[in-house]
């Protein structure tokens, strides 16, 4: 097989041809010019050192047109000619199967279908990257084929330093990436060290090779939806007919209007690329496309008034929305955004005034004046969402970094006291309390057969599982277990599978325990035709610190600590995660978080077994027991819980001090 072949070469024997690319292809926004004249050099010095001496010559020049053209080195001329996509496991060349999950995992997180960004290996996020350029993929996959059980492969910010050996026990693979020396972890540190070929971006699952499409993101943001809706309407009342105004149809923000739908409410999404809105109607993921705004206000008063249930996506910036629905006087229930702000000065934000290709041009050719727009147009944004609080409307940020960032642009968002957000983060009044610190969080598999048979076996034995674990629940999980089993039912029907045969739930420790053990019985039994890859966001209980999102309920004032994540990502490569990763970056900006994720690779045995009892407990209730020293109420109970039924566990507990001790001090 000519795809198994190109695997096993890694880089060409033979320099290939320059490609030329679709100029219909949504590519990635060009990178800021932040290098000097010898930078430059240096970073072409850097990408010439996975090719033989005798192409330096042609590539020298080829790749120092693209830096200057693209802001970055991607050898576009090394992207393969096979497709990229996760074929069945047993399509891969490998020596371990360990070997050919990840290498499946990878190209999913490429397939075109899944990234948003493919030529530049961009999954999400406008720069979450699974390798830097076109060459580390080439040698990760080589590296991949050749593995043994007694090899460990090694990835520096997308970069394959290479096979060491190991031991069977040990994770097939180290990955991290952006780990910078603190004082070098600002946004221009990222465009510099990116742009010199020596570090990467990885935000959470793109870099970890564990992205399964919009279904993750979907399910999350039905969760969120779903409560905020519960905080805010009357016992009786429903989510149809009311409005959740938000923004961004990209890679990870694509799924809120089927997210709105499936919670069932209005969903109105603002997108200035008409391509991403166009790609995410042509996928389903929304209802109605909109470019005119006297349609858009007509099209919602309709959907008020005959209570429905329908997504709309709006083609053009969001504060004009916000703005407009203000003096027309058009109620919104809920409202948030999710446009990439953790990156707003590269294509993340984009400001009213200008459009999608004016902002492009600008970004690059007078960032300054660029900076300035964004910065006024945050203004305009918190000034128009404050009008529509006064009257009612929920607000919070979904974790993209955007009330840090309007108060950085001095925009309003900052409370009386001067130090807290007016706003809440939705981890702070919505998944804080109610899952992370029960220990409920996104737990999510792969079947490697690709067989959608597979994966509906696998959705009926999730779902008998949690049903099971309801019945003896205490009463404080038993919404959350049944969002999840009404999800999990209505899954199939809610086409969410996109790229991958995946599936997402969130789980406590106990679910996510009971899951794997099923799974891996059914593999064992040949129930299910072939192993399966499980894994998690890092967006979960233990595995990301992130003052702004993941840990912004945290308290005691350690959320600006990453000790939690440090823990998390090291307990799990020795308890039994086939792969790990940690990473500077995640989803709300480069030096705002540490997070850390896992694979494991389920193929019936009994040691897998073994590592799913000690490996998914550890992973979840170190979270849980971070939390809980904190002082999360719920995250204590969660705790003691556990360690009531598990004798071996021991967490160190608070002891509760009474305010009016601590009131006499002053």
């Amino acid at each position: 097989m000519i795809f198994q072949e190109q695997i096993l070469q890694g880089i060409p024997s033979e320099l290939p041809p320059k490609k030329a690319y679709d100029a219909k292809d949504d590519r990635a926004p060009r990178r800021k010019d932040i290098l000097t004249p010898e930078e430059k050099k240096l970073a072409v010095r850097n990408a010439l050192r996975y090719f033989p001496e005798t192409w330096h010559k042609t590539l020298a020049p080829e790749f120092y047109r693209e830096l200057q053209e693209y802001g970055r080195i991607y050898m576009y001329r090394f992207k393969p000619d096979y497709k990229l996509y996760a074929r069945p496991i047993d399509d891969y060349p490998a020596q371990c199967v360990q070997a050919a999950g990840i290498m499946l995992m990878i190209q999913n997180n490429l397939n075109p279908q899944v990234a948003q960004h493919p030529n530049e290996l961009i999954t999400y996020g406008g720069n979450g990257a699974v390798f830097q350029n076109w060459a580390q993929y080439l040698v990760t996959m080589q590296y991949l084929a050749q593995m043994t059980q007694l090899q460990t492969l090694h990835i520096y910010s997308g970069h394959p330093m290479g096979l060491f050996p190991s031991s069977p026990d040990a994770p097939r693979m180290v990955v991290t990436n952006g780990m910078m020396i603190p004082n070098y972890s600002r946004p221009d540190d990222w465009e510099r060290f990116n742009a010199l070929g020596v570090t990467q971006y990885g935000q959470m699952t793109a870099g970890s090779f564990m992205y399964i499409g919009p279904q993750g993101i979907v399910h999350g943001t039905t969760i969120t939806v779903m409560n905020a809706f519960r905080k805010t309407l009357k016992p009786e009342e429903t989510p149809a007919g009311h409005i959740f105004l938000t923004s961004g149809l990209g890679g990870m923000s694509g799924a809120q209007p089927k997210a709105g739908t499936i919670a069932g409410c209005i969903t109105i999404c603002a997108e200035v690329n008409p391509d991403a809105a166009r790609k995410r109607y042509e996928q389903g993921w929304v209802d109605e496309l909109i470019d005119d705004m006297d349609t858009l206000v007509a099209r919602a008063r309709k959907a008020q008034r005959n209570g429905e249930v329908v997504s709309l996506a709006y083609m053009g910036n969001v504060v004009e929305v916000w703005e407009r629905f203000d003096t027309e006087d058009i109620h919104i229930q809920l409202g948030s955004d999710q446009t990439s702000l953790h990156n707003p000065w590269a294509g993340g934000y984009y400001p009213v005034g200008l459009n999608f290709a004016e902002a492009n041009s600008l970004m690059t050719e007078d960032p300054k004046a660029f900076k300035k727009h964004v910065r006024n147009s945050l203004k305009r944004h918190v000034a128009a969402i404050k009008k529509h609080t006064s009257k009612g409307t929920y607000f919070f940020d979904y974790g993209n970094a955007f009330l840090l960032e309007a108060s950085r642009a001095r925009a309003g968002v900052m409370a009386d006291n001067g130090t807290d957000f007016r706003y809440p983060s939705y981890v702070q009044d919505i998944l804080g309390p109610l899952c992370f610190d029960y220990g409920f969080g996104p737990f999510r598999w792969v079947c490697t057969s690709g067989d959608p048979k597979d994966l509906k076996t696998t959705d009926a034995m999730a779902k008998e599982v949690l049903e099971a674990i309801k019945k003896e629940a205490p009463p404080e999980i038993e919404q959350q277990l049944q969002d999840n089993i009404t999800w999990i039912a209505e899954a199939e029907k809610n086409k969410l599978v996109v790229g991958s045969q995946a599936r997402i739930l969130y789980a406590d420790a106990e679910g996510r325990q009971k899951i794997a053990l099923a799974f891996n019985d059914a593999i064992k039994t040949g129930k299910i035709k072939a192993p399966i890859v499980l894994g998690r966001d890092h967006h979960d209980v233990g595995g990301t610190d992130s003052p702004y999102r993941e840990t912004s309920n945290i308290y005691d004032g350690s959320r600006f600590t990453a000790d939690m994540a440090m823990h998390n990502v090291i307990g799990d490569s020795f308890r039994g995660a086939t792969w790990v990763s940690i990473h500077n970056g995640g989803g709300v900006g480069w030096g705002e978080v540490i997070n850390g994720g896992f694979g494991m690779f389920l193929d019936g045995s009994k040691k897998v077994d073994d590592k799913i009892k000690n490996m998914l407990f550890f992973d979840v209730n170190n979270g849980i027991a971070r939390r809980s020293w904190a002082r999360n109420k719920e995250a204590r109970f969660a705790i003691e819980r556990e360690m009531r039924r598990t004798p071996n566990l021991k967490v160190t507990v608070p002891h509760l001090v009474d305010d009016d001790i601590l009131n006499i001090l002053d």
